[in-house]
């Protein structure tokens, strides 16, 4: 044979980590069970019934009653990917909402495709000012969408949205937000606030596996894709297409990650059984706990207290603190992960998720405990 593993390969042997980090999450042991059950085809009528109630649990978490609501096969990243890939086409302009990594991310996409970006800046640690979006959209003419981050996961701040969908039905400018790690945990309303196109991820607040990312399009962007004056330039990500296996008439496009969209099925039972509004008040009380925590070891929150994102808490690294040690000790002393900052404050905070099924207090107390440990605070 001409090639040979170099060293021996044992069984894979992954420890149970605590997960408190911008996502993945720990999956509930529900999800896990739905995960592991047998693989069916992904033409069998009877998966074909699963994806109808992905489809019917989806809509109630984004809280909308649009028809092309359903799941890419794909990272939240892919998502991002699919929604601009699909509204946006060379010449087209685009305000992006930029106040973190990940409307930075947003802005090249939008180069990428060929459309003239309109930056909108804010302060990373605060949100961008309604008032600051609306002064933009009065001054620049023939905008085809504003694009937002609902969460921003690089800086834990969360941003108002009803008022800047308003604003975009106002001037006719489509309305792409994303809501990769508020989905399932924060208020999101997307029929109430007039979101157009929204994109999600599966490994947040819904702790689900990674690799899937719920996706929904009103009937304006559905309307916006059709009208498109060239083809959408990935077969892959032509949602239309996609939705054509989603929809009646079932037309084959992919073989579907199957066990995956089992586990997120039974995710999204969980999310239904406990209720929108229960999900999101116990999201805010173990947020408030745990900056109650940090604070009472001297850390410092870096998000303004009044945008602050429930599910991600970030926190200042005190002066002198090695930033990687700490994580590092927290790993291997603990077994909680936590992250690092990333884009313009990487270095400067930690970044601590209480996601889905993460959100509970024993999860606070285990880590303000490892902290107090390895940062010597008494």
């Amino acid at each position: 044979m001409a090639y040979e593993p170099s060293r021996s390969l044992g069984a894979l042997a992954v420890p149970d980590r605590l997960l408190l980090t911008p996502g993945p999450s720990n999956i509930h042991p529900r999800v896990a069970g739905a995960l592991a059950s047998p693989v069916i085809g992904h033409l069998d009528a009877l998966y074909f019934e699963i994806m109808d109630d992905v489809q019917e649990l989806l809509r109630y978490a984004f809280q909308t009653s649009n028809r092309h609501t359903f799941v890419l096969p794909v990272t939240g990243m892919g998502g991002m990917e699919a929604v601009f890939t699909n509204l946006v086409e060379p010449g087209d302009r685009v305000l992006v909402c930029v106040n973190g990594f990940f409307g930075n991310r947003m802005c090249e996409v939008v180069e990428r495709l060929g459309g003239e970006l309109v930056r909108l800046e804010a302060e990373w640690g605060s949100a961008v000012d309604p008032a600051a979006v609306r002064r933009k959209l009065a001054q620049e003419r023939h905008l085809k969408a504003v694009a937002i981050v609902h969460p921003e996961a690089s800086t834990g701040v969360l941003h108002p949205l009803a008022e800047i969908g308003a604003m975009c039905r106002e001037h006719e400018a489509l309305f792409i937000v994303d809501c990769v790690v508020s989905l399932g945990g924060c208020l999101l309303d997307v029929d109430a606030w007039g979101i157009d196109a929204a994109y999600a991820g599966s490994q947040k607040c819904l702790s689900a596996p990674p690799g899937l990312a719920p996706v929904t399009f009103s009937p304006r962007a559905v309307a916006a894709i059709g009208k498109r004056r060239s083809r959408v330039p990935s077969f892959y990500f032509d949602v239309l297409e996609q939705f054509r296996y989603w929809s009646e008439e079932r037309v084959y496009h992919h073989t579907a990650p199957i066990n995956t969209v089992y586990a997120l099925r039974e995710a999204l039972r969980l999310l239904h059984e406990e209720g929108i509004e229960a999900r999101i008040a116990r999201h805010a009380r173990n947020s408030t706990l745990l900056v109650e925590q940090l604070e009472g070891l001297g850390l410092a929150p870096f998000a303004r207290p009044d945008v602050r994102l429930p599910p991600l808490t970030t926190v200042r690294i005190p002066t002198g603190v090695d930033d990687r040690a700490v994580r590092q000790r927290l790993l291997n002393e603990f077994n909680i992960e936590i992250s690092g900052g990333i884009g313009a404050i990487a270095g400067k905070v930690w970044r601590i998720g209480l996601m889905g099924y993460n959100s509970h207090p024993r999860n606070v107390y285990a880590l303000s405990h490892a902290l107090r440990a390895i940062l010597g605070r008494g």
